[in-house]
């Protein structure tokens, strides 16, 4: 099971939980496994498509998964994976 690390402006959507424990292979199985178990994400995290949103970055450890195979890249089941919300302001 990956562990997804919830930021903080999120987490009111996990019961205040810091991180969640995900089935899946690659990241998009993960997502979808976090999204059934708190669907109050998924229109934070997830389009009408069900596609990652593009202003939501995902990170596998350190790396940005668009640098991987985006969606579809491997997670293993010690993977610790990052959500990055994006910032605006001005």
């Amino acid at each position: 099971m990956a562990k997804i690390i919830i930021p903080t402006p999120l987490r009111k959507f996990t019961g205040n939980q810091a991180a969640i424990s995900t089935n899946g292979n690659t990241i998009r199985e993960a997502i979808v496994d976090l999204t059934n178990q708190h669907p109050d994400l998924k229109n934070h995290l997830l389009d009408a498509t069900g596609q990652i949103r593009s202003f939501v970055r995902i990170f596998l450890g350190d790396e940005d998964i668009l640098s991987l195979q985006k969606e579809e890249t491997m997670v293993a089941e010690s993977s610790i994976v990052s959500i990055v919300p994006a910032i605006a302001g001005g």
